[in-house]
């Protein structure tokens, strides 16, 4: 067994109190954003896990690029008939983490996801490349396939088809839009006594802040 119990780092780099933080969560996400992007060791920022509940009872996360956000929240696009589409449309509760390690950073975010209109996913699928718009038609995402090959012909046919013409955003792809409900600002402090915020939405759609243990 491989011993990792002297894998250790101090994090000393910022910190998070009370007296420099905004009342919505949305603006201190801006703000390490683009403190992050400006940094500028990390390829991709908007990089995220997205934590689902399966079908079969088991939680599941995978990474994806956050596309969007704004004062309703954070989008994202998939396949709505994925294993993550399916999963998000039997219990729209999801979870979602950064983890911004140059800045020794995570934020943690609980929200209930739904689809976004139809306008805005077509906006989105028509800013891509054509390889991509391809590649999201091609995928049965989430099934079983007997090779690459299988992919790779189907992508051919569809170049030949489409050569020349615009692509529609096929029915079963599109985004989502996760309102948060709880957002947790993480910041590495020395002697693990690492600052921890927690914005809690209210009912009356205001946030209440508390500062967690370590």
């Amino acid at each position: 067994m491989e011993d990792l119990s002297n894998y250790r780092k101090s994090y000393e780099k910022s910190e998070l109190l009370e007296t420099n933080i905004p009342e919505d969560p949305i603006n201190l996400f801006h703000r390490w954003f683009y403190e992050t992007e400006e940094q500028g060791n990390i390829e991709e920022v908007n990089a995220m896990t997205v934590s689902t509940i399966g079908k079969d009872g088991f939680p599941k996360s995978r990474v994806v690029l956050l596309k969007k956000f704004n004062e309703e929240g954070f989008i994202f696009y998939t396949n709505y008939e994925s294993e993550k589409g399916k999963a998000i449309e039997a219990n729209p509760n999801v979870c979602l983490s950064f983890f911004w390690h140059s800045m020794e950073r995570q934020v943690i975010i609980k929200g209930i996801a739904e689809k976004t209109s139809a306008q805005l996913s077509d906006n989105y699928f028509d800013s891509r490349p054509d390889g991509s718009k391809l590649g999201a038609i091609v995928s049965n995402q989430s099934r079983v396939i007997e090779s690459r090959t299988v992919l790779e012909e189907k992508l051919k046919a569809l170049e030949s088809e489409f050569e020349g013409k615009e692509i529609p955003r096929p029915p079963f792809w599109g985004g989502f839009l996760v309102r948060p409900q709880e957002v947790e600002f993480w910041q590495g402090r020395p002697n693990r006594l690492h600052d921890r915020i927690r914005y809690q939405l209210q009912n009356d759609y205001s946030w209440k802040i508390e500062r967690l243990a370590p």
